[in-house]
Formats: C-alpha cells, sequence, structure tokens
C-alpha cells in the first residue's frame, strides 16, 4: 500500500541561528516538536528526517522518525527544501516503500497545528487538490517601494480605506507544513503546482524562528500554547536546594546547617520507586544534610559535582538509561545544562527565568513544599496510562503487568 509520509528537511547548517533544528523550545528540540506535531495528526503512516547531521538524526530516532542521510551537496546553505523531499522520496522508493501523499514539515515552526495538518493531507488525499499550504488570514495593508524608494500600495488603493468587515482577507504562508502529491511533486520538483488549497491556521501557531529574537518569541509563548502531556520517564533526577527545600538554609550559633523538606515530597519518591522509576539527586555543594535526607529517601546522590551535566550523562550511559527517558527538576541556572540534556526538563515556580525558559513543564509546587511530589504524582499518572493502572496507585491490576 501506498504510504502518507511526513518529511521534516533539518539540516545541521544555520547561519542565523546556529544549531537551530537542535535548540530547544517548550524544553524540546524543534525538530522533535516537528516529529510529535506530525504523529499527533494521525494522518501519516511514517515520518522521516532528512538531515546530514549525526546529532539531529540521534534526536530524530529517539522521537521515533526514520533518518534519511542527505548529501552534502544538498546541505548547504543554497539548497531547497524540495531537494531534500526529492531525495529523502528516491531513497524511499529504493527501498521498496511507495508514497502517495507527502507531507513537508518545518522543524522551524514550532507550533505546527496538528488538526490542520490532518485536514491537509485528507484534502489531498482525496484529490480535492493537488498541493495545500499552511496559511493566517491577513487583513493587512501592504506596501512595497519601488526604483525611487517611494511607497506603492500592494493589495488596495491607497486612496481608499474600507472597514475590515468589508474586505476580503488575504492569506500568508506561515511556512509550518506543505502537503502535496507525491507523483505530481516529482514532476514539478516545488511544493506548489496544479490545484493550489489553503489551510488557515490560528495566528499565535504563525511564528517562524529565523532569528535569535524569533527563537525567545517561541519560547515565550510555548507555556501558552503548548498543551500538557504526559511526563512518561523511567528516571526522575532532581536538584536539592530550591528542590527539596525552599532554598533557604537555617544556621546556628556554633555554624551548623538545616533546612526543611517535605514529608509529601518523601511519600512522593517512595511512590515511584514502588512503581520502578529510579529517583536520582544531583547535588553542587557537598553537604551533610544531602545524604541524609538521600539515605532516608533510599535514592542514590551524587555530590560535590563541578559539572552536573557531564555526571548525569555518565551515570546514565552507565545505567543504560537514555536521556530522553529522564525528568530533571531544577530551579536555578546550574541546572541549566541538565536540563537541555534529558527528554523531560522540568523547573519549580519562582524558578530562575532561564530555567522556566528551557523548562518543558513548570510543577505546581514550590521548592521544600511538595514539588518533587508533584512531579511525582505526573510521572506515576502517566505510567498509570500507559500500563492500565489506577491512577491513585502504582501497583497493578490482577492479571496486569506493570510497565
Amino acid at each position: 500500500m501506498s504510504e502518507v509520509v511526513a518529511i521534516i528537511p533539518a539540516r545541521g547548517g544555520s547561519k542565523g541561528v546556529p544549531r537551530k533544528n537542535l535548540r530547544r523550545v517548550g524544553g524540546v528540540p524543534l525538530v522533535a516538536r516537528a516529529i510529535a506535531s506530525a504523529r499527533r495528526s494521525g494522518a501519516v503512516d511514517r515520518i522521516v528526517v532528512s538531515t546530514d547531521d549525526a546529532e539531529i538524526a540521534a534526536v530524530a530516532r529517539e522521537w521515533g522518525a526514520d533518518v534519511v542521510e542527505r548529501p552534502a551537496e544538498i546541505a548547504g546553505d543554497t539548497a531547497s527544501s524540495e531537494s531534500a523531499v526529492l531525495h529523502a522520496l528516491g531513497e524511499l522508493a529504493a527501498g521498496g516503500i511507495e508514497v502517495s501523499v507527502v507531507a513537508m514539515l518545518q522543524a522551524t515552526s514550532p507550533f505546527i497545528d496538528a488538526p490542520a495538518l490532518a485536514d491537509a493531507v485528507r484534502l489531498v488525499a482525496s484529490d480535492r487538490f493537488d498541493s495545500v499550504f499552511a496559511a493566517v488570514e491577513t487583513y493587512g495593508f501592504l506596501w512595497e517601494r519601488d526604483a525611487g524608494s517611494h511607497a506603492v500600495a500592494v493589495n488596495h488603493d491607497a486612496a481608499h480605506r474600507p472597514r475590515r468587515q468589508d474586505r476580503a482577507p488575504h492569506h500568508l504562508e506561515t511556512g509550518a507544513f506543505y502537503v502535496f502529491g507525491a507523483a505530481g511533486f516529482a514532476a514539478s520538483a516545488h511544493r506548489f503546482f496544479g490545484r493550489i488549497g489553503i489551510v488557515e491556521v490560528p495566528e499565535r501557531t504563525a511564528i517562524e524562528i529565523d532569528t535569535t529574537a524569533e527563537l525567545d518569541q517561541a519560547r515565550a509563548l510555548a507555556p501558552l500554547i503548548d498543551v500538557p502531556e504526559p511526563i512518561d520517564v523511567d528516571v526522575v533526577v532532581t536538584d536539592f536546594d530550591g528542590v527539596h527545600t525552599d532554598d533557604t538554609v537555617h544556621v546556628d550559633e556554633s555554624g551548623r546547617e538545616s533546612v526543611r523538606v517535605s514529608r509529601s515530597d518523601g511519600m512522593g519518591v517512595a511512590l515511584l520507586r514502588r512503581a520502578g522509576v529510579r529517583v536520582l539527586i544531583l547535588s553542587t555543594e557537598t553537604n551533610p544534610v544531602v545524604g541524609a535526607r538521600a539515605r532516608k529517601l533510599q535514592v542514590e546522590a551524587l555530590q560535590g559535582l563541578g559539572d552536573k551535566a557531564r555526571a548525569l550523562r555518565a551515570w546514565a550511559d552507565a545505567a543504560g538509561i537514555p536521556l530522553s527517558r529522564i525528568a530533571y527538576l531544577g530551579n536555578d541556572v546550574n541546572d541549566l545544562a541538565c536540563l537541555e540534556l534529558v527528554g523531560w526538563p522540568v523547573a519549580v515556580p519562582g524558578s530562575h527565568p532561564l530555567v522556566l525558559a528551557a523548562a518543558r513543564s513548570v510543577v505546581d509546587r514550590r521548592g521544600g513544599d511538595g514539588a518533587v511530589r508533584a512531579l511525582a504524582d505526573r510521572v506515576l499518572a502517566a505510567r498509570a496510562a500507559s500500563s492500565g493502572l489506577d491512577e491513585a496507585s502504582p501497583i497493578p491490576h490482577e492479571k496486569r503487568s506493570a510497565r
């Protein structure tokens, strides 16, 4: 049977934003966000990332996409997305895969609307259109400069200013996706051919990242646009100060330090351990209270770390656990490198702004006031949903196996 294939061109080089396709928005690499959108659409049979970059390829595979290695001659600054798609289709055909419809997704659009993508696929698959693209309505008055730098009206009569409700809208490409018939594309070698249709998408999703300012804007918008997802992981790693504690310390007259922790965090850790989720505490400082708390919770703790990210990577490699299957809960700038490594970077409320920007999710309780329990509850809920357990309990039903 012929397939509907999503193809995501994602080369390693980028001048405006270096390593752009791996930069994170909402805690997720841009190429991974495109893969996730294609999967959520429910309209594609196969997702393929075309890349010349080993790191992008590794991320793509972690997120469940196939990878086509793009030759250097079509991976430079002047190479078109069409050339990458044509090459990918050739590789798929060589592997015996017949493609009927192609959805070309741009990873630089971080908020690809999955239902709109599904609509576009249906319009092409039903032969209503040959090519369909994502666009937003615009009622803007457009101008251009002539040879003498004088302003010239483009889409309106400058002497006539009708009200918005009296004007027909124009449509502006968002760059998020283009869907077309595979045979027609192969013949034309261009994304637009034949009968061209438009699928309107919400304006809030229309940002396309070509500059660092647009990247910052997308990161600010992510918490407002992204739908909360289940935190499905195998390991929970936490910072200590500001996560298990409220980031304050009590010092007595002898210089002895003490901190306040939450009993609900202790219960959350116990439930995680009972469900088979490993827990690790990472701390920059060396403090007896960290070791004491870890022993109480019966979890591992690594202290006195000059490079927490290196320690986390080494621990995960030794344990044979993919970083994509780890949630990291942090609050301050010394957690940023770890947050950039894992599949689920999570922050506590009141964290440093850079940490909040890096987070894929923010728990609803502050450090020392149940933040770890809040994360544990979401991890356990995700595990329950995927394993057929009661959400309130990590104990499997009879005759059902735990994950």
